[in-house]
Order: structure tokens, then C-alpha cells, then sequence
């Protein structure tokens, strides 16, 4: 972030992780605190905030996608599940190449969370 505030870039693509998450606090405050630098230095940025990607050599938490279907089916529990969904490696490509490609206004920050991660929609 030091290297950012000698030059100011013209967009700053950050990734970031789902908030808030029950699990991972160290690396949550440390992607927290990513933020927090990035908006007290007023940047042009998007912040990806996917919870786990999906690929190659990172497949285990399939064996999870009933219960997060469950969840993202009770009332109570769906808000959360969808928050903390897995997104594809493939999906998280996509979200990065958008966000390279169309950058928000200047001075403007672009969140992109999983449930926009995952329908492609920017």
C-alpha cells in the first residue's frame, strides 16, 4: 500500500474475502485492514470478496455443497450461506478480467461478493 500512495494508480484491484466470516479472524482483519488502507486512500478500486475458490487441488468442501444448499434454502440461514458460498475458479477469473477491463469511476469503490462472483454479474 506504501508503493500505492508514492503512485497513485489509476484503479486498484484488491481481493479481499467474504465479510463478515465465523472462521479465519487473523486473515480476515489483515483483508479488513486491505480495505480500510484502500479507502482511506480514497483509491478507484474493485474488492473482490469471495469466501473459497474452487479448483484445482481445492475440490474437498464439494462434500459441503448439499449442506450450503440446505442453508441457502432456510430463511435463516440463507443470507449466510450465500455470503460464505464457494465460487469457481473460473467464476473468480471472470470477476478479475471484468474488473480489470471496467474500472469504477474515479474515486469510487466496486465490492464484488460471492453472489455476484457467482452470477457474473458486475
Amino acid at each position: 500500500m506504501a508503493a500505492a500512495g508514492r503512485h497513485v494508480p489509476a484503479h486498484f484491484v484488491y481481493v479481499s474475502v467474504a465479510q463478515p466470516a465465523p472462521m479465519m479472524r487473523a486473515y480476515l482483519a489483515v483483508r479488513a485492514a486491505g480495505e480500510a488502507l484502500i479507502a482511506n486512500a480514497g483509491l478507484t478500486a474493485t474488492i473482490l470478496r469471495p469466501w473459497y475458490v474452487l479448483g484445482p487441488g481445492h475440490r474437498w468442501p464439494l462434500v459441503l455443497l448439499p449442506f450450503y444448499k440446505l442453508a441457502e434454502a432456510l430463511p435463516l440461514t440463507a443470507a449466510a450461506a450465500m455470503r460464505l458460498g464457494f465460487v469457481t475458479i473460473e467464476q473468480m477469473v471472470n470477476a478479475l478480467v471484468y474488473a480489470v477491463d471496467h474500472p469504477p469511476s474515479q474515486g469510487e469503490r466496486r465490492i464484488i461478493d460471492v453472489s455476484l462472483i457467482r452470477q457474473g454479474r458486475w
